[in-house]
């Protein structure tokens, strides 16, 4: 048998025989490792363990710690999760089971029975039951024909639906047990790597998203190598719940959703606006320091801008409906700012002097979002990007590309949140979705990936995840419950430069075109506040929290000295407030707790006396007393600096 040459991922590289698995490999290193293996990585690809390597290859073997590792252990278990299905519910048939970033689900047709949380409980223990058998998955590749046989003999039209998408294509079917699924993998080496089990919930889905389609089950999971690895994700979840930005928002009037205003179009309360007003102003610093220049640009706008941009015949289903004037022009509420920035670029000459420009506006944008996938402050209709539009040369491209990549790391920075880098590269599979030559998209993703390497940054690929007319640079960002959420994010665009024909006078008196980078560290207002309010538990840093310091008189004798108090916090600029209700000083401090106000300063005889206040911090209690402007100016450092921490 001839030979094939394995590159491990420190470089090193060894012969094997062809065919051989990538279990094989793994138990040639150690029998330990074997155990831990739940797929590999061969040429970027995951793949099951026992799928034979044919050719040279890169080779990495992928563990409960890689994120392909977490794929193959979900993916295989929500297959696990359909034969439990089946066999409490013969008859069933089958949607989708995909993997998803925590976990799986299952989309399932049961006729007219309706899950309950007894039934999830029922296949939870089948699952276990299943589990501990112990079988094999089982790849078995299969001409496009027979497959649609054998789902046609089984009645799931599902299956048939999705098959027709790939005529002709050879097709892969995984075997376990009695259960049998249309599926390209990967998957564990067998059911019983599979531990720990939890159905969490089950919902409603229409089948392929599509509201015209049918309704369809579907049932949310959750899996793990051992019961202390769940039971800490339980938690997680039960804290999860506790920090609900919606629960949050509506204790602390921070914002609200109203059905007489429209789902997904939230109004800001007057602390919600303080949160967001101070966000917009560290950024508007920041970006002052660099060069920005703050523009407005409209609501609305022609709906020829968007086809011009692209935006329209590329994103027409997430938008709403254009308006129609008699006078036979169309308008769209606006989905994007960049088409409006590119006209404020090109309204008069630009020379190579004038380059990079930079302009940068908080601007509202709206995007039609179906009502089931709509989500408090974190999927919404209406909404503000912090966004910037760069138009610079080409040799100044990746100067401006590091710049922003430091701003944005300086944002995510003083929130205290752990951040990776996705580069997020077109499909090459599928280069309809993308807009542009091909030659732009070589030349920008090469540039990215140079600029990641040139700063160090600690970067991963993502291929299908780019903009239609660019390639991106994204700030995968976890919070205090270890959630990754996609926030900020820098895209490189050769594209809308060639549709709007935007130019600059060159050194050689030519003219050329600019390169844009599209920028925005918060991405939506809207959901980067949603993410502050779980991440910190509506326990918000100094500088954000809406009321700084209250000030508690014990009765009304000392409001004087109170007020006085009170002023002068205000005049230094600190958000306070004076408690004059008349109630007892216990319940002003548990209501100053609930409202999670971050110091309470309470005044009575022996503070008036000796010109002191009495400070309580939130959570912490009593910490004694001190010389007001010794507490002024502690505070107001920790306001200048951003501290996370009081």
């Amino acid at each position: 048998m001839s030979k094939i040459k394995i590159t491990f991922p420190d470089g090193k590289q060894k012969e094997f025989e062809q065919d051989i698995t990538g279990l094989q490999i793994a138990e040639g290193i150690s029998k330990g490792l074997a155990k831990e293996a739940l797929a590999v990585e061969v040429n970027g690809e995951v793949r099951d363990l026992n799928r034979p390597i044919d050719r040279d290859a890169s080779f990495k073997i992928l563990k409960w710690a890689d994120d392909g590792g977490k794929h193959a252990y979900w993916h295989s278990s929500a297959h696990l999760m359909a034969e439990a299905v089946e066999a409490l519910y013969p008859g069933a048939k089958f949607g989708i089971g995909p993997a998803i970033e925590t976990g799986f689900y299952y989309d399932l047709d049961l006729g007219d029975h309706n899950l309950t949380k007894d039934d999830l409980q029922k296949i939870e223990d089948k699952m276990n039951e299943l589990a501990n058998r112990d079988v094999p998955y089982v790849r078995e590749d299969k001409k496009w024909e027979d497959a649609v046989e054998y789902f046609t003999k089984k009645g799931d039209q599902y299956k048939l639906e999705l098959l027709d998408e790939f005529k002709g294509q050879a097709i892969s079917l995984y075997h376990h047990g009695n259960f049998t699924d249309l599926c390209r993998g990967p998957h564990l080496p067998s059911t019983g790597r599979i531990k720990a089990i939890k159905l969490l919930s089950v919902a409603g889905a229409y089948w392929r998203g599509n509201e015209k389609n049918k309704m369809m089950q579907r049932i949310y999971g959750v899996t793990f190598p051992s019961k202390k690895e769940l039971d800490q994700y339980l938690f997680q979840l039960e804290e999860a719940k506790r920090r609900d930005h919606r629960k949050l928002g509506a204790e602390l009037e921070l914002f609200l959703l109203t059905p007489k205003v429209g789902s997904g179009l939230p109004l800001w309360l007057p602390k919600g606006t303080i949160i967001r007003e101070s966000l917009i102003g560290f950024l508007r610093d920041e970006q002052r320091k660099r060069g920005y220049q703050a523009v407005v640009t409209p609501h609305i706008a022609n709906l020829e801008l968007y086809k011009t941009s692209g935006h329209y015949p590329y994103y027409k289903d997430s938008q709403f409906p254009p308006i129609q004037l008699e006078s036979g022009e169309a308008f769209l509420l606006k989905p994007m700012n960049c088409p409006h920035h590119h006209q404020i670029y090109s309204f008069k000459p630009r020379s190579y002097r004038d380059l990079p420009v930079r302009l940068a506006e908080f601007g509202t944008v709206y995007r039609y979002e179906q009502s089931g996938e709509m989500n408090g402050l974190t999927r919404v209709r209406g909404f503000t990007q912090d966004d910037a539009h760069i138009y610079c040369a080409h040799d100044q491209l990746k100067a401006e590309v590091k710049a922003v990549i430091d701003l944005t790391q300086l944002v995510f920075k003083t929130f205290g949140m752990e951040v990776k880098i996705r580069l997020s590269y077109r499909d090459d599979k599928n280069v309809e979705k993308y807009g542009g030559e091909a030659a732009f998209w070589e030349q920008a993703q090469r540039e990215i990936r140079e600029v990641a390497d040139e700063m160090k940054l600690d970067y991963f690929i993502a291929y299908g995840e780019a903009s239609f007319y660019g390639p991106k640079i994204d700030f995968m960002v976890k919070d205090a419950l270890n959630r990754t959420w996609q926030l900020g994010t820098v895209q490189v665009d050769y594209v809308m430069p060639e549709r709007f024909q935007l130019e600059y006078i060159g050194q050689d008196g030519q003219r050329h075109r600019p390169v844009i980078i599209h920028r925005a560290p918060f991405g939506s207002l809207e959901r980067f506040v949603g993410i502050l309010i779980e991440h910190f538990a509506g326990e918000f840093p100094l500088w954000l929290a809406p009321t700084q310091v209250a000030v508690l008189p014990i009765t009304d004798v000392f409001m004087e000295y109170a007020t006085e108090i009170c002023n002068g916090l205000k005049t230094s600029g600190v958000r306070a407030e004076l408690d004059d209700r008349n109630e007892k000083i216990g319940y002003k401090i548990r209501d100053c707790e609930t409202r999670k106000v971050p110091y309470m300063l309470v005044v009575g005889e022996k503070e008036k006396t000796a010109g002191l206040v009495s400070v309580r911090q939130h959570k912490k209690g009593d910490l004694g007393t001190m010389k007001f402007e010794d507490f002024r100016d502690q505070v107001l450092t920790s306001i200048k600096t951003r501290a996370l921490t009081v």
